[in-house]
């Protein structure tokens, strides 16, 4: 009897591997052509087309579950640099990141954008993990006095946006560097320790 739940915890961490394995190639793949065919990313992923079809029932559900999984990714940096880093050190290098984010995943929106556009199609899921992260840093830093307080992921986000108005395909560290420069000088303004 105790042979069984061995069994089935097999079973289910060979199914997680393979899921993720999916969504690894899928980032890629989707990144680079935002309506690469489904089975061409099972293929490279190294499952068929059954157990492929068993995680994602359809395009939608896998590229918003990419959405996800990326989104995540970039949210659970920043508790990792606050580990490690003073609050603002911490803020300034998520943003980096954030920003590679949006300039490497530039394929990605386009495949959200056209499984979202489609009439009857899913609605566009927020980037609610991105904005709890940033939250968690802006009050670290506002803790630590080094930037102005009542600073608001929304207020945060308004004042990167023009990250998204840069070119992904021409030399876009330099002008994101600036950009996120210029936003923390003005997020210490007012700072009590400044």
């Amino acid at each position: 009897m105790s042979q069984q739940p061995k069994k089935d915890t097999a079973l289910r961490s060979d199914a997680q591997r393979n899921r993720e394995r999916i969504l690894r190639v899928a980032t890629v793949e989707l990144t680079l052509c935002a309506d690469a065919p489904l089975s061409s990313i099972a293929k490279k992923a190294g499952v068929g087309q059954g157990t492929f079809y068993r995680n994602f029932p359809h395009r939608e559900a896998l590229v918003l579950e990419v959405y996800r999984y990326e989104m995540q990714q970039v949210a659970d940096v920043a508790c990792e640099l606050l580990e490690t880093r003073p609050p603002e050190r911490a803020l300034r290098e998520w943003m980096d990141r954030l920003a590679r984010f949006a300039m490497t995943k530039a394929g990605l929106a386009d495949a959200i954008r056209l499984v979202t556009s489609a009439p009857g199609g899913p609605a566009r899921p927020g980037p609610t993990p991105v904005m709890e992260a940033a939250g968690t840093l802006l009050r670290a830093c506002e803790d630590a006095g080094a930037i102005r307080p009542g600073v608001t992921p929304d207020d945060f986000f308004l004042a990167i946006a023009g990250l998204w108005q840069i070119d992904p395909h021409e030399d876009w560290e330099p002008r994101a560097g600036r950009l996120l420069d210029l936003v923390m000088d003005g997020l210490r303004v007012g700072a009590p320790g400044g």
